[in-house]
């Protein structure tokens, strides 16, 4: 991985056998980031998404293994109790344009992941909302 700050954008590049969500921390916490939206495009090779039900409070993770292209990451950083937070959302596609997505767990890079971090001066926190389930912003 290599990345690059210009003010309060950081433009990332996460090479082949790379773990994105492992860059993305190592990335923010070197920099001090506490607050950020982040886009990424590129080519994964192996990925882990989910999806939220509601009425069980879970998530259910899905597997995918194979030549994929990212159509689309998407997310926040932000903190809870202090520590970094990410959460991120990833899209897919394959060689036939079918597309798995959802809450992103873990992504392997096959070929590149170009990355760009917005940064915001401030912080928001997190904190767990018993009623939905999940760590929600507080504002």
């Amino acid at each position: 991985m290599q990345y690059k700050r210009f003010n309060d954008t950081i433009i990332v590049r996460i090479d082949r056998g790379e773990e994105i969500l492992d860059k993305l921390r190592e990335v923010c916490l070197s920099e001090g980031v506490k607050l950020a939206s982040v886009s990424a495009i590129g080519a994964v090779n192996s990925f882990t998404v989910g999806v939220f039900r509601p009425n069980e409070k879970k998530y259910d993770a899905n597997d995918f293994s194979g030549d994929y292209e990212i159509v689309s990451l998407a997310g926040t950083v932000t903190t809870m109790d202090g520590e970094y937070y990410a959460h991120l959302h990833m899209s897919a596609g394959d060689a036939l344009g079918n597309v798995r997505g959802g809450h992103l767990n873990r992504a392997v890079v096959s070929a590149t992941c170009e990355m760009i971090i917005t940064v915001a001066d401030g912080e928001i926190n997190r904190r767990f909302d018993e009623s939905v389930g999940l760590n929600l912003l507080e504002l």
